[in-house]
């Protein structure tokens, strides 16, 4: 039944991940979509555990009812899911700042 709410999120999911990972659209090279595939499958991946951790926390406290189960599971896949996508924002964008700041800085050929 943890399950439900990877189910429910997965089209959010897969929207945030496409606006992820077509903005910004340049550059666009295979180091950079090779940052955004790891990025995107590291998000989705901590997201299950962190689905699955919600979820066994729900099912231990004694005291919760059988909602919170599945809305714990919604919220720390969601926030898992959000953490790692922020965090590769910032990343990429001093990555490419950083590489975008060394080719103005490369001489450029039949320059003197």
């Amino acid at each position: 039944m943890a399950w439900l709410s990877l189910l429910l999120f997965l089209p959010w999911f897969v929207l945030l991940g496409a606006l992820y990972w077509l903005f910004p659209r340049q550059p666009r090279d295979a180091a950079r979509r090779w940052f955004d595939g790891v990025a995107l499958l590291l998000a989705f991946v901590l997201s299950i555990v962190a689905m699955l951790w919600g979820h066994h926390i729900g099912v231990v406290q004694a005291d919760a009812g059988p909602i919170w189960r599945q809305v714990l599971a919604v919220l720390y896949a969601y926030g898992a899911f959000l953490a790692v996508l922020v965090a590769a924002i910032l990343l990429r964008g001093a990555w490419l700042a950083q590489r975008a700041t060394k080719a103005a800085s490369k001489p450029m050929r039949g320059s003197s």
